[in-house]
């Protein structure tokens, strides 16, 4: 019980914390920080511990295919915020998760083994990002604006807490290959972005949806490290050689991105 109350308080601390970064150094950080696994790992860490190391494994493969759904779901919600009809952040959410779904369903019967679907998850990342900077290259400005509702925060923990609730009551009864396609499906990810839509414009929620996908890489490695980590180790230590390596990965990434986009700032003012 005492795990289960630690994941409802997590995820919204970290959608929490990933918002009050973006307000101090912008949405592309607020995108990075809340696909850190602080709701997927959880969710899969608990089916290890009721249903064992076997399920938990199985789990955590079919977890690298919902990421290739995860970047799809950035990639539609970007589409459409574009849109003048669809560009409602409330319409848009709804699309995007439908779409995501979707694609969930359809990965969740695919049995590929776990380097196959970590192969899968960076071709997926790799082409998001790709469609992504083709379409809004640049971030947007961090300007001053407006100070935000008493609400802001506690409404993004609410639907975050919401979320997470709805997603591990049904994936408990789904099996290991639903349960783990189902666990990167956008929970902490749809509220920043969201908020990033309705509060900061297309731009906002563009940047937003970069850092996203950024962080999609350290996420991969920890589904990938679960995966091939916990029948050999133990549902304990393989989580906690995940994490390790997802928290050594993601900044080493994250700096090579920055200093591989500074190189190519001078040839785009060039050009």
């Amino acid at each position: 019980m005492s795990i289960r109350i630690l994941k409802l308080l997590l995820a919204p601390a970290l959608v929490v914390a990933s918002s009050l970064a973006g307000r101090r150094w912008g949405p592309t950080v607020a995108g990075t920080l809340v696909t850190l696994p602080i709701v997927a790992g959880p969710i899969l860490l608990i089916t290890g511990l009721e249903h064992g190391p076997e399920f938990a494994a199985r789990a955590a493969g079919a977890s690298l295919l919902g990421l290739v759904s995860l970047a799809l779901f950035t990639v539609v919600f970007a589409a459409l915020s574009r849109m003048p009809r669809t560009g409602h952040w409330a319409v848009t959410l709804v699309l995007a998760w439908a779409v995501c779904l979707v694609a969930d369903l359809a990965l969740a019967p695919l049995s590929v083994p776990p380097v196959g679907a970590l192969c899968l998850s960076l071709a997926a990342t790799a082409c998001g990002t790709w469609a992504l900077t083709r379409t809004a290259p640049a971030d947007p400005p961090i300007r001053p604006s407006a100070p935000l509702p008493w609400w802001d925060l506690p409404a993004r923990a609410a639907a975050t807490a919401a979320l997470v609730t709805a997603l591990t009551t049904a994936a408990a009864q789904l099996g290991p290959d639903l349960t783990g396609v189902l666990a990167p499906f956008p929970i902490g990810t749809s509220v920043v972005a969201t908020f990033a839509l309705a509060q900061g414009g297309t731009a906002a929620a563009a940047a937003t949806l970069r850092g996203i996908l950024r962080g999609l890489w350290g996420f991969a490695a920890f589904c990938f490290l679960a995966a091939v980590l916990i029948e050999p180790l133990g549902t304990g230590p393989a989580f906690a050689v995940a994490l390790a390596g997802t928290l050594t990965l993601q900044p080493a990434l994250g700096r090579l991105q920055t200093a591989l986009a500074a190189r190519r700032a001078p040839d785009d003012a060039r050009a």
